[in-house]
């Protein structure tokens, strides 16, 4: 490619991270967050699976569907209840509504900042159910087919 083609690429417009820092990018955001097909995995495989999951929501959204097993905890009560409910020794999975939600994060700041080891859980509540996971509600529990956009149909794993 000339350089007035690379001028004009928006793709290459600004030239890609050499690979080392690629590197350290991708492997500080795997530090950072968790999938979902991955939390389902390790809760599904039963005993410990050596984390928490917290659903940072509001009481409405919890009712509406919550991962099973999940420990409720809005963000807005995460200084004064967190101590009271999480263990600093186990690592904390956060999750909110979805991609289009930054609640998750705000969480696993506010647990941060209280020396708590944390995670994001990528595409929050909205994925864990798209993927066809089942999840609680105050009726009971509840389960949806997978939706083929987020998830193989004929398969436990995706391949990622």
């Amino acid at each position: 490619m000339t350089t007035t083609q690379l001028a004009t690429n928006p793709v290459l417009r600004v030239p890609p991270a050499s690979p080392a820092a690629a590197a350290a990018y991708f492997a500080a955001g795997l530090a950072f967050h968790a999938d979902v097909s991955d939390v389902a995995s390790a809760l599904a495989a039963g005993g410990d699976p050596g984390f928490v999951v917290l659903d940072s929501r509001s009481t409405e959204s919890w009712d509406q569907g919550h991962v099973p097993g999940a420990v409720h905890l809005p963000t807005a009560l995460i200084a004064e209840q967190a101590e009271q409910l999480l263990d600093k020794s186990v690592p904390v999975v956060t999750y909110c509504w979805g991609p289009g939600c930054n609640g998750a994060t705000r969480a696993a700041l506010a647990l941060a900042e209280l020396g708590y080891q944390v995670k994001e859980m990528l595409g929050g509540f909205e994925y864990w159910a798209r993927e066809g996971f089942e999840f609680e509600t105050w009726e009971g529990s509840r389960k949806r087919d997978a939706d083929p956009l987020t998830a193989p149909l004929d398969s436990d794993n995706c391949g990622c």
